[in-house]
């Protein structure tokens, strides 16, 4: 966790940022994406020949897009201001109320098991989008693991997961009034 602060007019800004890493089943996923991917995108761009330089860039393209969008929706760190949850990711950090959520708290791997992606993304650079199960219904996931689960549940009525480093610390802060 690190924390960070100003002063400004007597005023304390105070926040909290936790870290997030991949776990192993993400790293080999990620990993063996990024190297298919590039061997598909030498394959094509060396095999350049009277197709036609339109056909010839598309699919390098398209998986180029693909692996740019999958890395910048996924999870980077999450923040704890006075205010608000932020999810920080490349791409539109995802902020969420402080005064929405109800509780964060940490679940067993298990009540996360068998959960199907409706819309999402499957371990390239973690595991993020729409999820359902049996036990926890529709969630939104915002998480690199599949352990260490935080399960947050906001007014709304939404659920949704992060995967801190650190849980146990990070619900502690969360809770906190």
């Amino acid at each position: 966790k690190k924390y960070c602060s100003w002063l400004s007019d007597g005023l304390n800004f105070l926040c909290m940022i936790y870290r997030t890493s991949l776990d192993n089943s993400a790293k080999i996923i990620t990993t063996g994406i990024t190297v298919l991917f590039a061997v598909i995108i030498f394959a094509r761009l060396s095999a350049i020949t009277d197709e036609g330089m339109r056909n010839a860039f598309f699919l390098p393209l398209l998986l180029g897009a693909i692996y740019f969008i999958a890395y910048a929706f996924s999870p980077v760190k999450y923040e704890l201001t006075d205010q608000e949850l932020i999810v920080h990711r490349l791409i539109g950090d995802v902020k969420i109320l402080r005064s929405e959520i109800i509780i964060g708290e940490r679940i067993e791997r298990g009540k996360t098991s068998w959960a199907l992606r409706i819309f999402g993304v499957g371990g390239l650079f973690g595991y993020y989008g729409k999820f359902t199960n049996t036990q926890l219904g529709v969630m939104t996931w915002y998480a690199t693991r599949r352990n260490k689960i935080v399960l947050i549940k906001t007014a709304a009525g939404k659920k949704i997961i992060l995967t801190p480093d650190d849980p146990a610390e990070f619900t502690a802060d969360l809770n906190k009034p």
